[in-house]
């Protein structure tokens, strides 16, 4: 008795006639998106605080505020859409705005950051971050401690 064959031949592909309509979708690709630096990158700050919605700008206020009098001598700039402060080429802090909160971004490896009370989130890899709602809950005198240590830090090289 012969065995059947189990081989399987595969279908030449069906081709299809270009009409006008399809050789128009294949001619209105987009070129690959070129990647480089941002629009506003070195921008002013002060636009970024400027178009915030309402109910986040007194805390956009308050941390501008103690970032400015912990580093007067810092230089502040747009870098991924958010103002960075630095000193001496090395960042201090950077400051995010979300829709219900704002982030104080603190740059430094694990257990440069004094946080008793366990306010600062992240993983610590390269920094950690403050996440504050309203003025309510924000914690001005750790703020004002974690600001020090960030510029003793930029201040001696990072």
């Amino acid at each position: 008795m012969k065995k059947a064959s189990t081989k399987t031949t595969k279908a030449a592909p069906r081709k299809t006639a270009k009409t006008p309509a399809t050789r128009a979708k294949a001619s209105t690709k987009t070129a690959p998106r070129k990647i480089g630096p941002r629009a506003d990158l070195g921008a002013p700050i002060d636009g970024f605080f400027a178009k915030q919605a309402a109910p986040l700008r007194p805390v956009l206020d308050e941390l501008r505020g103690l970032v400015e009098a912990a580093a007067p001598d810092a230089s502040s700039s747009l870098k991924w859409g958010m103002p960075f402060f630095t000193v001496g080429g090395e960042t201090v802090c950077a400051i995010a705005a979300f829709k219900a909160h704002v982030n104080l971004i603190l740059p430094g490896p694990p257990g440069t950051y004094a946080d008793p009370d366990g306010r600062l989130e992240g993983d610590g890899k390269t920094g950690r971050h403050l996440k504050v709602r309203g003025l309510a809950d924000f914690p001005r005198a750790a703020v004002r401690g974690w600001l020090r240590t960030a510029v003793t830090r930029a201040r001696q090289g990072g």
